[in-house]
């Protein structure tokens, strides 16, 4: 197991990415479920299609999600200050999601830690991007786990 200080971050550097499965209607459906928002164009094949599109999709924040997991399995929940995405592409039924992030760079923080800002890419297994974002996290002096 290493471990991750400001010391060992740098402007430029990419944490290791990770792709999530294919998603399917039932992730979409559980989702929803959990969401609360049981819109028809995440569940009803008939539906979508009679409105112009070739499938049911997912909701963007099922992919937000997923990135937010992402990005604080490896700097920490406890040290998000802030997480932003703007959606690009829908996600369709089979499609997988390989998130990255990359370092943008690194200030002092006022009390005593560093601010890392990071860039956020969700692409789509076509190498187009479903989400893109940015983050930023305080780290002290003390070292997390990766």
């Amino acid at each position: 197991m290493s471990t991750i200080t400001p010391l060992t971050l740098a402007a430029g550097q990419e944490a290791e990415p990770r792709t999530f499965a294919p998603m399917t209607r039932t992730d979409y459906v559980k989702y929803q479920g959990a969401s609360g928002d049981f819109h028809p164009l995440h569940h009803d094949e008939v539906y979508a299609q009679s409105v112009g599109f070739p499938s049911v999709f997912s909701v963007g924040m099922l992919q937000a999600g997923m990135l937010a997991t992402y990005v604080t399995d490896w700097l920490g929940v406890e040290q998000i200050r802030q997480f932003k995405v703007r959606f690009v592409d829908q996600m369709w039924p089979g499609d997988e999601l390989t998130c990255s992030a990359t370092v943008a760079g690194i200030t002092d923080e006022p009390g005593g830690g560093k601010r890392v800002k990071l860039e956020l890419k969700a692409l789509r297994q076509t190498g187009n991007p479903a989400l893109l974002g940015t983050a930023e996290f305080v780290l002290d002096e003390g070292a997390l786990a990766a």
